[in-house]
């Protein structure tokens, strides 16, 4: 019995002074932000779904698996990390840019801010859209960036929240067989309960690369 009571003892007293242990390290403090662009602007992009990711590998350590960044719909990312050298990639086949997957070399010590430069197959501007009783109208322009890129499908989206993406919507419709240049969109939202109900309503446009995981997205309008 006195030897039982000795192991359990012993255990208590190993369990506490691993706890402790583990209380007593540091916690990263040290901030990496910054975001993805081209030509100086950052991208629109999806944000729910921890969809567009970044990776870290800090230098030394080559056979631990990458810290994950998860990129918002803005394009832009932020992490807490140790002080140190990182290098920082784009995930491969991931995104709606050409996978060069360039490595970024990051010194940390602070607050350290970065801008990851891509080259998108497609960008969209001059985005313009509004809701005009049942009918969701939209223009832009569509930019065909690499030459060899074609379009798979335009997106014409709506959410009842900030967050909007081909996943996370209350009405979608897709338009196949279109081309780089000027578009006109519209989409019929008649007898769709979740946008009557909806105390808000976001807009955006997604143009979807054929051969990509992931479509390049216009900014997002609030509508009402």
């Amino acid at each position: 019995m006195k030897l039982l009571s000795n192991i359990l003892s012993f255990t208590l007293l190993a369990t506490l002074l691993w706890s402790c242990g583990l209380d007593n390290y540091d916690e990263p403090k040290s901030k990496l932000y910054g975001k993805v662009t081209y030509n100086g602007e950052a991208l629109g992009l999806r944000g729910t779904g921890e969809a567009i990711q970044m990776q870290l590998y800090q230098d030394g350590f080559e056979l631990r698996d990458p810290i994950t960044v998860y990129v918002g719909q803005e394009g832009t990312f932020e992490a807490l990390l140790f002080d140190g050298e990182y290098k920082l990639v784009t995930k491969d086949k991931n995104g709606p840019w050409v996978n060069t997957r360039d490595t970024m070399v990051v010194n940390l010590k602070g607050s350290t801010q970065c801008e990851v430069k891509v080259t998108p197959y497609f960008t969209i501007s001059g985005d313009a859209i509004s809701l005009n009783g049942n009918t969701l109208s939209a223009t832009c322009a569509i930019n065909k960036v690499v030459a060899t890129a074609n379009i798979d499908r335009v997106m014409l989206l709506l959410s009842k929240t900030s967050f909007v993406d081909e996943v996370n919507n209350i009405a979608r419709k897709d338009f196949s067989g279109m081309t780089a240049g000027n578009a006109s969109l519209s989409m019929d939202l008649t007898g769709n309960a979740n946008v009557a109900s909806a105390k808000a309503l976001y807009a955006r446009i997604g143009v979807k690369t054929s051969g990509a995981d992931q479509a390049i997205y216009s900014k997002v309008i609030k509508l009402k």
